[in-house]
């Protein structure tokens, strides 16, 4: 059986990118939800504090 070690190394190298490659987009993809989800809250505290403003110059207005 002969085998060469430079191939066992290339081939080792390669699935270990190819394998970072996918962890590395998953990560990304997990971040990228969670900030659009704490964007999404973020927006929706301003608006009510917006209209909790917005309530409080009406009023000052009567």
């Amino acid at each position: 059986m002969d085998v060469t070690w430079g191939s066992i190394l290339y081939q080792l190298v390669s699935f270990g990118l190819i394998a970072l490659m996918i962890i590395s987009l998953a990560l990304f993809i997990r971040r990228l939800l969670a900030n659009s989800t704490e964007k999404h809250n973020q927006q929706k505290e301003l608006g009510k504090k917006l209209d909790r403003i917005i309530e409080i110059m009406e009023k000052d207005k009567r």
